[in-house]
């Protein structure tokens, strides 16, 4: 029997969810059952490696097919530029494309929405003009001024502002059950004939963690939200501790968030199926990054490599990838070339030379669909991750990881040090720009104020005890191929940075309505 021919494509981003916290990689508790149902018709993949460990650069790696120092969207430098994306290429091709999320970063002000014919935030912390005009204005001027490149510090407050917003009960009323109306609603009004594009991201599992009743009476019965640490910030700042009873009552409320999300997409997926779409729609399932809850005595997803942030989950379900499971090394920013095959569309032909930016262009050796997965000496054109790979001196495969200086999160960790009374070192984590590798076996992260970390994950899964290169030769020979990465996109981090704090010049050649607009929302003074 031919396959079916895949019409259209459904790309889901599971916000902020650990592996070990869904039935279909084991975890004991039944947080997913539609999930477990939808694991038995698609690739599980056990080592996929997610490009940095938060959204920003994740996502627009998910667009682009590039690597986070390629593309350069991060919190210093919060949109995508210059780059034809995804959504833009496949839209050029005739297919109908949407993007629904509840995540700020995922907005026309990032750039990440950049061709969807629809698209909506729902997130509703700040105005949406705000969003999508006068502020990324200003976070442009500030950022093309030579003195605050590395912090684009008065718009910087502004994050700040929304991201401790988010971190209360104020904005915490989950939008997924509207995220998946809309995705609906879409998909039955698409009148292409080629087919459609939906992407998804559901951030139940972002703190804070507010779940709907009665997800929290079966997973965390008897907590109140309002009565646990919902801000990361003051614990990894040290001025928060957390008892063993506390952190069991943050997990459940974790897990009852991502059961509820699990509910919200079985009602997506079977309706797919009622509807007839379901055989002919390529479905992509993953986490952009995951959660740490007191692992390493770390809570959220900033300031570290660890692979309970960067191992993500990743499910594919396609005709020409049997129902089964994988341990082989991916990497997140292959769905990019995988959508494309997919849908058999070639960037180079279907995005006109009008277009804004370059497109990556589809390569076999990154599609999960193709026989030719991953081996890069057929790559036309290596990439960085390419080319590190190829000048290693084995046939081991490797994942690369980036995390460049946390603008706003280091932000809201020195003020919660400070209203604690508490001074952070010049060699505190939290100031470290991180790179890592990482095959099935080994992980290895160089740091630019903190000591590198190099791992045995197949001996030490849980990253206790880290060992020198010259003490395990897995460990150096993944140090080499970090390395290689390393001069693949311009060199290694290994000078810290420094970080000008002074806002006086920050906002000077922003025009007075952007300056008023922030006066009025309290954010300038």
């Amino acid at each position: 029997m031919e396959p079916t021919r895949q019409s259209n494509v459904l790309f889901v981003v599971l916000d902020t969810v650990r592996k070990d916290r869904l039935g279909p990689y084991g975890y004991e508790r039944e947080t997913t059952p539609e999930l477990s149902r939808f694991a038995q018709e698609a690739t599980v993949f056990e080592s996929a490696v997610a490009p940095a460990p938060w959204t920003l650069p994740v996502h627009a790696s998910l667009f682009t097919g590039r690597y986070p120092s390629q593309h350069g969207a991060d919190q210093g430098s919060p949109y995508l530029e210059n780059a034809t994306t995804l959504a833009s290429v496949l839209s050029t091709a005739g297919y109908d494309t949407a993007c629904y999320s509840s995540n700020a970063w995922i907005t026309p002000y990032t750039g990440l929405t950049d061709g969807f014919d629809h698209h909506d935030s729902f997130f509703e912390v700040l105005p949406r003009d705000v969003l999508s005009g006068p502020l990324a204005s200003a976070w442009q001027t500030v950022n093309d001024n030579e003195y605050l490149r590395d912090l684009a510090s008065t718009i910087v407050h502004l994050g700040a502002k929304a991201h401790a917003k988010l971190a209360s009960g104020e904005g915490a009323d989950s939008k997924t059950p509207s995220v998946i109306d809309r995705t609906k609603s879409f998909i039955d009004d698409s009148g292409s004939d080629e087919g459609w594009f939906a992407f998804v991201n559901l951030m139940d599992a972002h703190l804070p963690y507010y779940p709907p009743e009665e997800y929290r009476e079966e997973f965390a019965p008897g907590v109140d939200p309002d009565d646990v640490c919902q801000n990361s910030k003051e614990y990894n700042s040290g001025a928060r501790a957390i008892d063993d009873d506390e952190w069991e009552a943050i997990r459940g409320l974790y897990d009852a968030e991502i059961a509820h999300m699990d509910a919200e997409l079985g009602r997506l997926f079977e309706w797919l199926r009622e509807t007839g779409q379901w055989d002919e729609t390529t479905v992509v399932v993953c986490a952009d990054h995951g959660e740490l809850h007191g692992e390493h005595d770390l809570y959220g997803h900033e300031f570290a490599l660890y692979d309970q942030l960067i191992n993500v989950p990743l499910l594919v379900k396609h005709p020409d990838l049997e129902a089964d499971r994988r341990d082989d090394l991916v990497e997140l920013l292959d769905c990019y070339h995988t959508v494309l095959e997919a849908l058999d569309v070639d960037p180079e032909s279907a995005v006109t030379a009008a277009a804004d930016g370059d497109s990556v262009a589809r390569d076999p050796t990154r599609s999960l669909l193709s026989s030719e997965y991953r081996a890069f000496d057929g790559a036309a054109a290596p990439d960085p991750g390419q080319q590190a790979v190829l000048e290693g001196d084995g046939d081991v495969d490797y994942g690369f990881v980036e995390y460049a200086q946390p603008v706003i999160e280091l932000h809201h960790l020195e003020e919660k040090a400070s209203e604690a009374g508490i001074e952070l070192p010049d060699d505190h984590r939290a100031y470290a720009r991180l790179r890592a590798a990482r095959s099935t076996d080994a992980k290895y992260v160089r740091a630019d104020r903190i000591p590198d970390e190099g791992y045995r994950l197949d001996a030490d899964p849980d990253e206790e005890s880290a060992i020198e290169p010259s003490d395990d030769e897995t460990v150096a020979a993944t140090e080499r191929a970090l390395a290689n990465f390393e001069d693949a996109v311009g060199g290694a981090w290994d000078d810290p940075t420094e970080t000008d704090r002074d806002e006086a010049d920050a906002l000077a050649e922003a025009d007075e309505e952007t300056q008023e607009r922030l006066r009025e929302l309290g954010y300038l003074e």
